[in-house]
């Protein structure tokens, strides 16, 4: 393998353009689909009356089924042909909106919102399991800028998704089904766009590496992590006891130790994963929760508008990270260590906002924070390892996604939970009585505790604030606090991604700085078509 600077923008296929724009319209409607679901979150407590811990959970299985889609899609894709894993992505995507508009009732509406996201969530994995891989084969050269370029579709669908929650949710009011239906529109228009398209081969399988060979990298160390939040998943999803979900997880990495004749595995790309897990968590695991803990500390309106603000902000920067790149002289590992220290003032501010002019300048901060995060991320573990192929970047965003769906957003849920049960059990005891859920809130090894019903809780604030009952006002003012309190716990995260980022921006400096490594040779376009 060879170190290489230079700076191209030649893509390697003359379709690279339409692929690009394929894959950002698949991504786009996964965001869509996300930001209509994060401003329905209130309409689904008061309907079914879900705790916050268990609205959390749904919004996690939006997040783990996309580790099982990109994983086994990152895995298999050279081999089948990405088109095949474009038709199955599709197809999912139309399942999962008739499995989650069978919710009609308190008895079934968990099981199928959950399935329902989960299948959603697959679908969307199984897209970036074409997208990712391709872009970075397409643009070998200038990875990030074109990342970057590709998930600026997420904060379009935001924008999309979150303009039309508040249209249709706010001010009309309109049936959630038919708000969440939308996200098919784009859906097909990706399905169109991608079809009849020839698709390059990475540069590991064009120089003919086995799936042995593009999994060293990876080894035990990276397999690691994903086994383990694998476990959790087997846990929390499928309700398996602790030693039959660490069997399979063991089980799962004794599979990778003798594809990879037990490697190790590099030890930089472990200290990426770790880093990526974090992305998960704070990036969209904050992402699921931020329009509903906005609008419950200002107003739910105002809450989306915000959203589309922080999403239109991530929208036009991840255009420019080129520029940050190549002109202002940032490495990305130098771009990601200045994303975290901003994300973590960001979350700091927001927890305190009490106007929503105060709040554009917080969100803003946040935005410009969260930005670059994924990405970029995917960048340097492309131009790192260009020898796992679309392994190590799909297994990246596995852990992404499957951290904020089995980390991030449950762990953000059972926050809210546990901090709106202490300040209403501190300020009115009686009240909390009245508001206690009945079953206490969960998450990993932290203690049990009580959140507030969500049907009362969202009595409570639908009310007029002169109409409320004593303990209504409480309620309402509790469920604030905590929030308040969310925000400055969820910011410890990005705090710990800049000292691990810090440590490999050091790294790189002590080797003479980062630049791309390519294997040698020139990689091809050879071309599956779909």
């Amino acid at each position: 393998m060879t170190e290489d600077s230079t700076i191209s923008n030649e893509a390697i296929a003359p379709n690279a353009k339409r692929l690009l724009w394929a894959g950002f319209m698949a991504i786009l409607a996964a965001g869509v689909g996300f930001a209509i679901r994060g401003g329905i979150f209130d309409n689904w407590g008061t309907e079914f009356g879900f705790t916050g811990a268990q609205l959390g959970a749904i919004g996690g299985a939006g997040f783990s089924g996309f580790c099982f889609g990109i994983i086994i899609g990152g895995v298999i894709g050279d081999k089948v042909g990405y088109g095949k894993l474009v038709v199955v992505a599709f197809a999912l995507h139309v399942l999962s909106a008739f499995v989650t508009f069978g919710a009609t009732s308190k008895v079934n509406a968990y099981d199928m919102l959950y399935w329902g996201m989960f299948i959603f969530a697959f679908a969307n994995g199984t897209l970036e399991a074409v997208a990712n891989p391709l872009v970075a084969t397409l643009f070998p050269h200038n990875r990030t800028h074109y990342l970057n370029i590709l998930h600026a579709s997420w904060p379009a669908g935001l924008i999309i998704g979150g303009i039309l929650g508040w249209v249709l949710d706010d001010k009309y009011e309109v049936n959630w089904k038919i708000q969440l239906a939308l996200y098919l529109i784009p859906t097909v228009a990706y399905g169109i766009m991608f079809f009849g398209q020839k698709f390059p081969k990475s540069e590991a399988s064009e120089k003919g590496l086995s799936l042995g060979e593009m999994f060293k990298d990876v080894g035990l160390l990276g397999a690691a992590i994903v086994c383990y939040l694998l476990v959790l998943f087997f846990k929390s999803a499928l309700n398996l006891p602790d030693a039959a979900a660490y069997a399979i997880g063991g089980a799962l990495l004794v599979v990778v130790g003798v594809i990879t004749r037990f490697s190790v595995g590099s030890v930089l790309l472990f200290v990426l994963f770790l880093a990526h897990a974090l992305v998960g968590a704070v990036e969209l695991g904050t992402d699921g929760w931020i329009q509903n803990i906005t609008g419950n500390i200002l107003t739910s309106e105002q809450g989306k508008i915000l959203f589309v603000f922080t999403s239109a902000t991530m929208f036009a920067l991840r255009f420019c990270a080129d520029f940050i790149e190549k002109r202002i002289g940032l490495s990305p590992v130098a771009i990601l260590l200045s994303c975290a220290v901003l994300a973590c003032i960001g979350l700091n501010l927001v927890s305190g906002i009490t106007s929503f002019g105060g709040a554009l300048l917080a969100l803003t901060v946040y935005a410009v924070g969260k930005t670059f995060f994924w990405p970029t991320m995917l960048a340097v573990a492309s131009d790192r390892f260009p020898r796992t192929g679309a392994i190590a970047i799909s297994i990246m965003g596995g852990i992404g996604m499957l951290s904020a769906g089995m980390i991030g957003s449950p762990g953000l849920g059972y926050a809210k939970d546990r901090f709106a049960g202490e300040e209403l059990q501190k300020s009115n005891p009686a009240a909390h009585a009245e508001f206690k859920a009945e079953k206490p809130s969960k998450f990993l090894a932290f203690e049990p505790r009580h959140g507030l019903d969500g049907t009362k809780l969202g009595e409570a604030q639908k009310a007029e604030a002169a109409k409320r009952t004593p303990s209504q006002k409480a309620a309402a003012e509790a469920s604030i606090a905590g929030d308040r309190r969310t925000l400055v716990a969820d910011s410890a995260i990005p705090a710990m991604m800049a000292i691990l980022y810090l440590g490999i921006l050091l790294y790189f400096k002590s080797i003479g700085g980062y630049k791309a490594v390519h294997l040698e040779g020139t990689a091809g376009a050879g071309d599956k078509k779909a």
